[in-house]
């Protein structure tokens, strides 16, 4: 799949991964908008990596261009 289909079922709540990973990487998520200290946070991708957790995600440019992207269950 290329990142314009994984898009929108990003914002409708699915997780996904790109099989070109190295397999460390468990899912990418998008995060909806929500308030932090009182302030607006806007939406960001975070990224589940085996052993370490969570971190922000900005998709590269082949990211945004791969066509090896998949829904995670």
């Amino acid at each position: 799949m290329t990142f314009e289909e994984i898009l929108p079922r990003m914002k409708a709540g699915e997780k996904v991964i790109r099989k070109g990973f190295n397999g460390a990487e468990l899912y990418i998520k998008l995060v909806g908008e929500s308030t932090h200290d009182g302030e607006k946070l806007n939406p960001y991708f975070l990224i589940n990596v085996s052993g370490e957790g969570y971190t922000m995600f900005t998709p590269t440019v082949c990211d945004l261009l791969a066509e090896d992207w998949e829904i995670v269950d």
